[in-house]
């Protein structure tokens, strides 16, 4: 999620470094593009199950692609950085170099709906628009408003970017099976979702 929890286990990633192992309770993948778009999932893996499978499906080969992934059997919420906090050092070199950065987040909400923030009011309209005409439920309130300067979502070299937050109950829609950690087989609404974003930002 992209606000803060009340009771976060790490408040950087310098702290989580120091308890988790690279390779063993957490991945980081990314991989570059030829636009100045970054689309980033910084709880992947089990800690926000589908985010890393969308952003980077978003991504494309095209743009930019960032995930930090919790690979554990179980525990993964512990790797959740809030996202005001979040400054692993590659996903912030990635950010920082690009001039939009898309934030792809999950939240618990069952209904069937993404909440759409970020400072890029722009763009955050034209893909809830997008994603409207697809026939998704989008809703802009002040649940998830993720304006923050200091949210990962807004730490492009312009100072704001969109944050999507999808229900755990659209999430489900998406995949055969949303497990803790693979998530192989996508369902037409994950491709109805990634056409809709990708046609939204297709001229940037």
């Amino acid at each position: 999620m992209a606000k803060g929890r009340e009771m976060e286990r790490y408040r950087s990633y310098k702290e989580l470094k120091k308890n988790e192992i690279l390779g063993q309770d957490y991945r980081i993948r990314n991989r570059d593009g030829s636009s100045g778009i970054v689309v980033i999932a910084p709880h992947g893996g089990g800690i926000e199950p589908g985010t890393t499978e969308i952003a980077e499906a978003v991504a494309g080969r095209q743009h930019r692609f960032y995930t930090f992934s919790g690979i554990k059997s179980m525990g993964n919420s512990d790797l959740h950085i809030t996202s005001t906090n979040f400054n692993e050092p590659e996903g912030l070199r990635m950010v920082e170099r690009s001039r939009i950065i898309i934030a792809i987040h999950g939240c618990r909400e069952r209904e069937k709906l993404i909440f759409t923030g970020g400072r890029d009011k722009f763009l955050k309209e034209k893909i809830g628009r997008q994603l409207t005409k697809e026939g998704f439920e989008v809703s802009s309130s002040n649940r998830f408003p993720g304006v923050n300067l200091l949210n990962i979502c807004n730490r492009s070299r312009l100072g704001m970017g969109v944050q999507l937050e999808i229900s755990v109950g659209l999430r489900r829609d998406m995949f055969e099976e949303i497990s803790r950690i693979f998530r192989k087989q996508k369902t037409p609404v994950f491709d109805q979702f990634i056409r809709a974003v990708r046609a939204a930002i297709a001229d940037y």
